[in-house]
């Protein structure tokens, strides 16, 4: 191929690569707002399930104050049972045992009774801490909600604007040769983008590998496009872009 079609086409690609980098800043956008999405509704998800497990804590102590209260029921019930019997009893040692049993009865319910008071200030302080979560969560969840519809905007601004930059690269491709493209875009799928770099120095633009004299020659001549013997880069000088 003629040197000026080689450079013309180096040229090509070099404009080409410059939309396609956009493209490809639009692409990262594109996968990276929707996992903030995700992360932030994963943080909020968090707080929620912080107050349930609160709530769910509630729930408990006042399942087992209930259970309590019917057990010290029980132990009324029971009392009340002993000492209508104790007129029926005819020896003092049936009465004895009695008047025991009825004293144990009433030292179980006031260990009862403890517990059942110390449910009622549990009750009340978990009761405390979720009104206190409850506001946090509701503030969190208006803060979410507002920044995944700003997310959720950005979106649709990155999405028209992709698809513009995509309508104006299909333009460009114009006058490229078909098998230097196909070897772009293969570049352009595995190297992050970027397909094509200038030499800096005497490094690549893409790597930092060291470009051999040979390969600057190669360069200048210009009867082929040369690729960069590490990361297959494709290769110009400076002053051709």
């Amino acid at each position: 191929m003629p040197e000026v079609s080689i450079k013309n086409q180096v040229e090509k690609l070099i404009e080409l690569q410059k939309v396609d980098t956009e493209v490809y800043v639009f692409d990262v956008e594109l996968q990276k707002k929707p996992e903030k999405i995700a992360e932030l509704q994963t943080e909020f998800e968090e707080k929620k399930a912080h107050l349930h497990a609160l709530e769910g804590k509630l729930k408990d102590i006042q399942l087992k104050r209930k259970e309590q209260e019917l057990e010290l029921k029980e132990r009324e019930d029971h009392i009340a049972k002993s000492n209508a019997q104790l007129s029926l009893i005819k020896t003092n040692r049936e009465y004895t045992a009695k008047i025991g049993e009825i004293e144990g009865l009433k030292a179980d319910m006031s260990v009862i009774e403890e517990k059942i008071l110390n449910d009622y200030e549990e009750v009340d302080a978990v009761l405390k801490v979720i009104e206190q979560e409850k506001e946090v969560v509701a503030q969190e969840e208006k803060k979410f909600l507002e920044n995944k519809v700003k997310i959720e905007e950005e979106i649709k601004v990155v999405i028209e604007d992709s698809k513009e930059l995509r309508e104006h690269r299909k333009q460009m491709l114009e006058g490229i040769d078909p098998n230097y493209l196909a070897r772009y875009d293969r570049l352009l799928k595995h190297k992050e983008g970027i397909a094509i770099v200038p030499v800096n120095g005497s490094s690549c633009g893409g790597c930092f590998m060291n470009v051999t004299q040979q390969m600057f020659n190669e360069i200048k001549i210009q009867d082929h496009l040369v690729e960069c013997e590490m990361c297959s880069r494709i290769l110009y000088l400076e002053d051709e872009g």
